[in-house]
């Protein structure tokens, strides 16, 4: 897999991503899309099945999709993969599937991106119950302090999710998470990461270059022995 350069920018979660000098990305793949990584300076990939794309129909062929990514040395995460209880099918379904990339990312030794609307108590069972042995990492979160802090105490990792992280209300939960537990994403909605970067180091009341290098030092902690 490709890393970042000491001092990039980096944006931990994206959809439609271009290679940008200073800027490196990881592009998520979602297994329905019939997209396939490439290895591109600046960029490298999370694969998975998204609960709002899956179904009974299509989860066979969904999972082959993500066995043979997940070989990919430019794949470097499982996911985003969890739990919608808005937006998908049967949780059933939803846990049958999350189980099983859990169970690829193992054999992998690759981390996981996860998405998970209004089931936390459904991905926090999981965890209890799976003991996963390769980090996890909750992208586009919006919760309360104490519910970080409980994602956190389970060795998770957080991605503020892009809108929310901008609002002047985001500033208790920003100082809530310990620094060296979180990302930050655009999550492909178009915004610069680095007015993120700008925002997020106000509010920190740190140096852009200081937070560049903590996200920097967290990237390489959160893939710590992956080749």
């Amino acid at each position: 897999m490709n890393f970042p350069e000491p001092g990039d920018y980096i944006d931990i979660h994206n959809h439609g991503a271009n290679a940008v000098p200073g800027i490196f990305t990881i592009e998520t793949l979602m297994a329905h899309e019939n997209r396939e990584p490439e290895n591109i300076k600046g960029l490298t990939y999370s694969f998975g099945i998204h609960p709002w794309h899956l179904d009974e129909n299509s989860h066979d062929h969904l999972i082959s999709c993500v066995i043979i990514n997940a070989v990919n040395p430019d794949v470097a995460l499982i996911g985003e993969a969890g739990f919608d209880r808005i937006k998908g099918p049967s949780l059933e379904l939803q846990r049958k599937t999350f189980e099983e990339q859990v169970k690829i990312a193992k054999e992998h030794k690759k981390p996981m991106v996860i998405h998970c609307v209004r089931a936390w108590d459904d991905l926090l069972q999981e965890h209890k119950k799976l003991k996963p042995q390769m980090p996890w990492l909750v992208h586009g979160f919006r919760g309360k302090p104490d519910l970080a802090q409980q994602l956190v105490s389970k060795g998770m990792y957080i991605s503020f999710w892009f809108d929310f992280v901008m609002k002047p209300e985001a500033i208790p939960l920003l100082k809530s998470v310990p620094k060296e537990r979180f990302f930050l994403e655009t999550d492909g909605a178009g915004i610069n990461i680095m007015d993120i970067y700008n925002k997020v180091s106000d509010d920190l009341d740190i140096s852009v270059e200081e937070l560049k290098r903590t996200m920097f030092l967290n990237f390489n902690q959160f893939f710590k022995g992956i080749p």
